[in-house]
């Protein structure tokens, strides 16, 4: 029972993502291309579960070059409307297209001559016909038994505004390193920010020997280092390979006696190398 539950919900949802492939239309690129154009932010603003799932794509969108900010419209009423200047476009989120709430909020984005897009399940409603631009999101049902709580529709709107987000960080050309300067503080920022030559060692900190030093010597060498490695050089200081706790293991693994051999005789020439200034996410 449980499992046919979460079974039954799962596959409505998924039909009414799959749904929105057959309503995308010239709508979709008109909004895509009014956003692009916009030289402000865009407003979202919705109320209920359509105003959560609009703080998400406000938040998608400013994370993925397009300036948004989420606007709660009964908080518009109370002075937050000062957030929205002439230079915006709105996005309202509206699942029956006649939302009190947003009925009220439109004259003040129409005073400001601000474009109105439209994510909606209802082509036909109020909120339509005073809208410049409408996104079908049309549901056939939800996916509670009672066909009443917002739950296909909501994952609808959601995918709708993340295939917004996304084909407007395609046609603004942005790069995985746009993303990490917004996110510095992420993972993914860190990786794509940090530079070899502010994680490398260098200098003392780096076991240094020549061809000639015996592997005895190497390895007391790579213990103070504590690196687990050893780089070998020529007379001048050019590095001609480097000598690691992996060839160690190599080379006891044969059982010969090696401790007194020279290390170039046994180091890994031909290392790879990276330049200093290269990003950290090259080499991982």
């Amino acid at each position: 029972m449980i499992l046919e539950s979460a079974r039954d919900v799962i596959k409505k949802e998924a039909e009414a993502v799959a749904g929105l492939l057959d309503r995308l239309d010239e709508n979709f690129e008109k909004a895509v291309r009014a956003i692009l154009t916009t030289s402000g932010r865009v407003i979202v603003t919705g109320i209920g579960k359509s105003g959560l799932v609009g703080r998400k794509i406000a938040a998608t969108f400013a994370s993925t070059g397009t300036p948004s900010v989420f606007l709660h419209p009964t908080e518009a009423f109370h002075g937050d409307l000062g957030i929205v200047t002439e230079n915006d476009i709105v996005l309202v989120i509206s699942k029956s297209g006649d939302t009190s709430e947003l009925h009220q909020l439109i004259p003040a984005f129409k005073r400001l001559g601000l474009q109105i897009i439209l994510l909606t399940g209802e082509r036909e409603s109020p909120l339509a016909e005073r809208a410049d631009i409408i996104i079908d999101c049309t549901v056939k049902a939800e996916a509670c038994p009672n066909n009443l709580v917002p739950t296909a529709s909501s994952t609808a709107a959601l995918v709708m505004g993340d295939a917004l987000a996304v084909a407007l960080l395609r046609m603004r050309g942005f790069s995985a390193e746009d993303f990490a300067k917004i996110h510095p503080g992420g993972a993914l920022g860190r990786r794509l920010l940090v530079r070899v030559s502010d994680v490398m060692h260098t200098g003392d900190k780096i076991p240094i020997v020549t061809e000639s030093t015996s592997v005895l010597e190497t390895l007391i060498a790579m213990s103070r280092g504590r690196l687990g490695t050893a780089v070998v050089v020529d007379d001048s200081g050019r590095m001609l390979g480097v000598f690691t706790d992996g060839d160690l293991r190599r080379l006891s693994e044969r059982g010969e006696q090696f401790y007194e051999r020279k290390i170039g005789e046994v180091m890994t020439r031909n290392a790879r190398t990276i330049n200093p200034d290269a990003i950290l996410d090259e080499v991982l």
